[in-house]
């Protein structure tokens, strides 16, 4: 699935946009619940960086079709 993130600014990082757009690799679960997914692992699609994003900055998931 593919997941539009709201873009959470890392220390030295440009402020040049404010969403990204990744291709989920992985989904990881939490330490009590493993069914409830708390972080993803991403391909960002503009730039092909593999990334953690937690799921609470994710906006839209949209499903493969």
């Amino acid at each position: 699935m593919t997941v539009i993130v709201r873009h959470d600014f890392q220390a030295g990082e440009r402020r040049d946009r404010d969403w990204r757009m990744g291709q989920v690799i992985y989904c990881g679960g939490g330490a009590r619940n493993p069914k409830i997914h708390k972080l993803f692992q991403i391909a960002d699609v503009d730039s092909g960086l593999i990334r953690w994003v937690n799921t609470d900055l994710v906006t839209h998931i949209l499903p493969m079709a």
